[in-house]
């Protein structure tokens, strides 16, 4: 009985270790499977980021780009500051003027990263919305809710603009494998959402629901008075002889 015992015995042992090596060669299977996908993605990354790439370009030229909107807002909020009335308001985009000036530094620091000189090209989106800016605050009252709103909407425009922008550029810098670079653009990324966030708080708990009530404007009446133009006798006609 013993001896049958241990010959039954002997088979499941056996049975075990084939599951095991089963089960060991299919984890090793998966472990190589996932280094090849890594390898695969880090070749992918050092092919892209090969200087003078397309893509290693375009990441260079939003760059110039948007280091000059950044630049061209440094000039153009001392405008909407000034015509602002709102306190809250005021504050909000004094605030952002200094933040905006760290982002333009750190957006030089991207370019010393990459070891590029930091050159700016014209960026024709952000001209139009600085421009759409000043005409929203040419044709508003001044001192009143309803210029303040404007105000709102035309930096929020910008603000959704650069939350593009930096979105895009951080995504790009990650594919590139550049980590450091990509670090810088982030913290600018939540720079840019906070912004946003503080003029719409500003917008519907302060400005908007005053603006309401804002009073139409009066059309301008001449001073001058009309003078009336003198009334014309009928000339009675001669009787004939």
């Amino acid at each position: 009985m013993k001896t049958a015992t241990a010959t039954k015995s002997k088979p499941a042992a056996k049975k075990a270790s084939v599951s095991t090596k089963k089960t060991s060669n299919s984890a090793a299977g998966k472990t190589t499977a996932a280094r090849s996908r890594k390898s695969a993605s880090t070749q992918m990354k050092e092919a892209a980021s090969k200087e003078n790439s397309p893509f290693e370009k375009m990441f260079e030229d939003i760059l110039k780009d948007t280091l000059w909107a950044e630049q061209h807002i440094v000039a153009s909020l001392p405008k909407m500051i000034e015509a602002a009335s709102t306190e809250s308001l005021k504050e909000a985009l004094e605030d952002h003027l200094h933040i905006t000036k760290k982002q333009v530094r750190r957006l030089e620091k991207v370019f010393q990263l990459l070891g590029k000189d930091a050159k700016a090209v014209k960026c024709p989106v952000m001209e139009a919305l600085v421009k759409e800016g000043n005409k929203m605050i040419e044709e508003t009252p001044e001192g009143s809710m309803t210029r303040d709103a404007g105000i709102i909407i035309s930096a929020q425009k910008i603000e959704h603009y650069e939350i593009a922008a930096y979105g895009s550029l951080l995504q790009v810098a990650l594919t590139l494998g550049h980590d450091d670079a990509a670090d810088l653009l982030e913290q600018t990324l939540m720079e840019e959402s906070d912004a946003d966030e503080m003029l719409s708080e500003i917008a519907e708990t302060e400005v908007n629901p005053m603006a309401d009530y804002d009073e139409p404007e009066q059309e301008e009446q001449d001073t001058e008075e009309e003078q009336d133009e003198p009334i014309e006798e009928p000339v009675e006609a001669e009787e004939e002889e």
